[in-house]
């Protein structure tokens, strides 16, 4: 058995370990133009939010409350989850990691806001740097801009990297390029293009540059489209 990991459209993902810890990343289903899962079908032991644009933090409430998923995120986005109903959170910040039972989970940098869906204040936005119980390295990049500490991640040794690509409001296509050689990941993951035209990005030709220009692997994902490591 491997780890599974799932693309359900924008930056919405779903990451099943090889122990069979269901986690769910950013479950944003509900006004997703790009998902054709609904936020009722899908399942989730844990629930990790990366900051907190409606986006992202999207179907999160639901979510956790009919699953009883423990949600994992900043102190200020937990916080504001559990005064909308969440009972099980796990406050965390950046640079800071722990020991879950799935594996251990740091915050990372991330360049962005985190306003939340009601204008709460929802503190830093986060990467997550996660390293599975049988010791894959998985960094999750969330929305962010290009920064040089990448290369600190990419000091980890990672096994995969999600970047998104979209622009506008992350990085683009040059940029996460650029990411790239900084993080120097064995396979990269595209991620938050395609959802709206504004964000609209062609990921085969950006594909087809990395593996030129960086060596590393990347896998382009369909919507519901899953990979294993």
């Amino acid at each position: 058995m491997s780890n599974t990991l799932t693309w359900y459209g924008h930056a919405t993902l779903g990451l099943k370990t090889k122990d069979g810890y269901r986690l769910l990343i950013d479950p944003f289903f509900s006004g997703n133009p790009a998902a054709t899962v609904k936020a009722e079908e899908v399942s989730a032991d844990y629930i990790l939010v990366t900051h907190g644009h409606g986006d992202h933090v999207g179907d999160t409430v639901a979510i956790a409350n009919r699953t009883g998923a423990t949600v994992i995120s900043n102190f200020e986005i937990t916080t504001w989850l559990s005064a909308q109903g969440v009972e099980k959170v796990h406050p965390q910040h950046l640079g800071g990691g722990f020991q879950h039972p799935f594996g251990y989970l740091k915050l990372t940098l991330a360049l962005h806001g985190s306003a939340l869906p009601d204008g709460s204040y929802g503190g830093n936005p986060a990467g997550l740097l996660l390293t599975t119980n049988d010791g894959k390295k998985i960094y999750f990049a969330g929305d962010t801009g290009l920064f040089g500490d990448m290369a600190l991640i990419g000091e980890e040794g990672l096994d995969v990297a999600v970047l998104p690509i979209g622009d506008n409001f992350t990085m683009g296509p040059d940029d996460a390029l650029r990411a790239v050689r900084l993080l120097r990941p064995q396979i990269v993951v595209p991620i938050h293009y395609g959802t709206w035209e504004l964000i609209d990005q062609n990921p085969q030709t950006w594909a087809e540059r990395v593996t030129a220009e960086t060596g590393a692997k990347v896998v382009v994902l369909d919507i519901n489209g899953q990979m294993t490591f």
